[in-house]
């Protein structure tokens, strides 16, 4: 699936590899711009607001994972970071700081377009022509369709795209053992690695954020040798 009006946004200092990224993007319908470094990032920023940041992870000046926890703590556009390292830490941070995904070059190009679709699709779908669905558990309130959730004093939690779709996962299937091949199924779509780590480090995430907003409350209980369970019960709204 393509979405016409996506935007998406290059930050990569080799300008032969950001070409060819863009070309690549740009046959396939998407809309596509280029920056080599941070600060060519923020003014490109300051006229359009992506859809998807492909982040390459090592950049003059400010790396990718400074910028990527940078833009984190301010936005919730989604990261697809790229990098040329082969050590796993390199992933993990990335995905801790908020990554929603990751590539390590060099890298097949459908490869890059399946993931590219795989988060716009999670992101950006076209919404379910129904009732808004909003469900409430344990004092807090998620809205799946506006993408929010509330904490227990009104007050917003803020979540990351990947986080967001691991959460909906639960709240739509309350108390049953989801597991991880399940949930990287439901998340990133059929072609996901079943070695992929990232459910343990978005459930870890998770967990933080919700001790944060609402401190002793412990709402995913691991199963062992099975997956996750989503401890609360879960009101609809609707």
């Amino acid at each position: 699936m393509t979405l016409p009006d996506a935007q998406i946004l290059i930050v990569e200092d080799d300008e032969e590899i950001a070409r060819l990224v863009r070309d690549l993007l740009a046959r396939e319908g998407f809309r596509a711009g280029i920056a080599g470094d941070a600060a060519a990032m923020g003014a490109a920023m300051a006229r359009f607001q992506p859809d998807l940041i492909i982040l390459d992870l090592m950049l003059p000046g400010e790396d990718g994972l400074s910028i990527c926890r940078r833009l984190r703590a301010k936005s919730d556009i989604p990261v697809l970071m790229l990098t040329a390292k082969s050590d796993e830490i390199d992933r993990v941070v990335g995905l801790e700081i908020g990554a929603d995904d990751y590539l390590t070059k060099p890298f097949n190009p459908r490869e890059l377009l399946a993931r590219v679709r795989a988060i716009l699709r999670r992101t950006r779908g076209e919404r379910r022509e129904e009732a808004t669905r909003r469900f409430a558990f344990e004092g807090f309130v998620a809205d799946l369709d506006a993408r929010t959730l509330g904490g227990p004093s009104g007050e917003a939690v803020t979540l990351t795209s990947a986080e967001f779709d691991l959460l909906a996962c639960f709240i739509e299937r309350p108390r049953r053992v989801l597991s991880r091949d399940q949930l990287l199924d439901w998340t990133r779509g059929r072609d996901a690695d079943p070695f992929d780590r990232t459910i343990d480090m978005t459930i870890s995430r998770l967990r933080k954020k919700f001790e944060t907003a609402a401190p002793g409350c412990s709402f995913f209980s691991t199963v062992r040798n099975n997956g996750y369970l989503f401890v609360p019960a879960v009101k609809s709204l609707t």
